[in-house]
């Protein structure tokens, strides 16, 4: 009696001692979010917010409308669009899941019990096993480690989405304000072809202007109308693209942009040292790296569980009628005949082989990424500087010679009016070169210290040239 109570302190004792180590990982406070936040925040100084219940989600949209009752800036969008993006709060959630594996992960297969009471004529026989995992604990710390590591990885992933968005909204926040600085100038446009298409209309009416005269002007109004609907169109679709991003709604959507983008720095940056930001920042290659190492863990798991893979140990006790109690353990496990565990080895060997190239043919692809957005960068910056320096300035002074001409009576109202139209073509030709400077901007940033943006889809390399048709009139 006193062995047998020993023996069963002995295994409460166990299973207790088991229990308490596979319960030991437990959540965090922050779900690795802070992590998440501070990377951020060390790549483009925004501040990301995960409100996670009533009373942050209203202190959130306080900011949100602090920074609405003021003009847009860029950082301000992106801000707003950091604190209130749904998606984005959405993607955060990965991290819980993550984490959730992580701790289950750490916690041992539930111990089984088995009971059974069998009766035969006058005879009772009745049996009882007690069941554990003794594979899943010796595996527990290998396994452990292996969702750390992809709780790190998903660590990683959230924070690029969350570059992502920022990234698309400081590249929607351009084009809405160069949209709408656009349909201002085309504006004028048609208000000039308006005046002189109503003033060849009365000088054709008294017989003072050619037909052929009247008929261009006629249809370069018609023309200059046509195409304020769709700078207009463009300035709204590039409005409700930032406001989606933005996350806004009701009477949030009202408001209030800059009439005119950030002027054009001083001087270019420097690419001494983007190749080697992007080698240490890129998040996409940091994701590439860690997955190498979490497949190298998973193999080192494949190896210790590739032989066995079932492997339980079991107390039984049984007693019959009119007969001595039996008592002893029980341990089962898979023979290997069929399956040596051979085939997830060399899968996990070739998976690890595929993830190491993988990361390497991205360090080559960020080096190479990083080179044509600076290309595109410094490409841009050269052109709307042409267009600041150069173009408009000498825009300008015909200008000011056609005013002094036409004051002279050496040249028509028809000639000043033509000119006045090339004048603000040429303005708004600047206006999209210096759109196309600051996503070119955007793009280096991202291509530099978050992933890849694809060397087909930059759109860095696509600088607009459409202000070109309407100068020709």
């Amino acid at each position: 009696m006193y062995r047998s109570t020993l023996r069963a302190l002995r295994i409460l004792a166990t299973t207790t001692a088991l229990l308490v180590i596979g319960g030991c990982t437990s959540f965090s406070t922050d779900h690795g979010f802070d992590a998440v936040r501070t990377a951020v925040k060390d790549r483009i100084g925004n501040d990301p917010q995960w409100p996670r219940s009533e009373r942050q989600r209203e202190e959130a949209l306080l900011v949100v409308r602090k920074l609405l009752a003021a003009p847009l800036t860029a950082d301000a969008a992106v801000q707003i669009a950091l604190l209130n993006n749904r998606g984005l709060q959405a993607t955060y959630a990965d991290l819980g899941i993550a984490e959730a594996d992580l701790v289950q992960a750490g916690r041992l297969r539930n111990p089984g019990f088995s009971y059974a009471r069998l009766r035969r004529a006058d005879e009772l026989e009745i049996e009882r096993t007690f069941i554990l995992d003794v594979l899943g604990l010796l595996t527990l710390p290998i396994r452990t480690d292996l969702e750390r590591r992809r709780f790190e990885i998903t660590r990683t992933r959230v924070t690029a989405e969350v570059l992502q968005v920022a990234t698309e909204t400081r590249r929607a926040y351009y084009r809405a304000v160069a949209a709408q600085e656009s349909a201002k100038y085309g504006e004028q446009v048609k208000d000039a072809a308006e005046a002189s298409a109503e003033l060849a209309r009365r000088m054709a009416a008294v017989g003072n202007f050619s037909a052929l005269d009247y008929a261009r002007d006629q249809v370069f109004y018609a023309e200059a109308t046509a195409q304020l609907a769709r700078v207009r169109q463009t300035r709204l679709a590039e409005r409700e693209r930032l406001t989606h991003l933005m996350g806004l709604s009701g009477g949030d959507v009202r408001f209030t942009l800059p009439d005119r983008l950030p002027e054009l720095p001083k001087a270019p940056r420097d690419d001494a040292a983007f190749e080697a930001t992007a080698l240490t920042k890129r998040l996409d290659l940091a994701s590439a790296m860690q997955e190498a190492e979490s497949v190298a863990a998973a193999l080192g798991l494949t190896r210790v569980t590739g032989f066995l893979s079932v492997l339980e140990l079991g107390y039984a006790r049984n007693s019959e009628t009119n007969r001595p109690r039996q008592t002893g353990y029980e341990i089962e496990f898979r023979l290997p005949i069929f399956d040596w565990g051979g085939a997830r080895i060399a899968r996990a060997e070739f998976t690890y082989m595929q993830a190491v190239n993988r990361a390497a043919d991205l360090a080559v692809r960020a080096r190479s990424e990083v080179r044509t957005a600076y290309g595109a960068y410094r490409t841009a910056f050269d052109i709307a500087r042409h267009y600041r320096d150069e173009i408009v300035p000498l825009r300008k002074r015909i200008a000011d010679e056609n005013v002094l001409r036409y004051n002279g009576m050496l040249i028509s109202v028809f000639e000043l009016l033509a000119d006045a139209r090339q004048q603000i073509a040429a303005v708004n030709a600047y206006i999209e070169a210096l759109r196309d400077f600051w996503i070119a901007d955007v793009n280096l940033e991202l291509a530099t210290t978050g992933r890849s943006p694809g060397l087909m889809q930059m759109e860095a390399t696509g600088i607009s040239t459409g202000s070109a048709g309407t100068a020709a009139h």
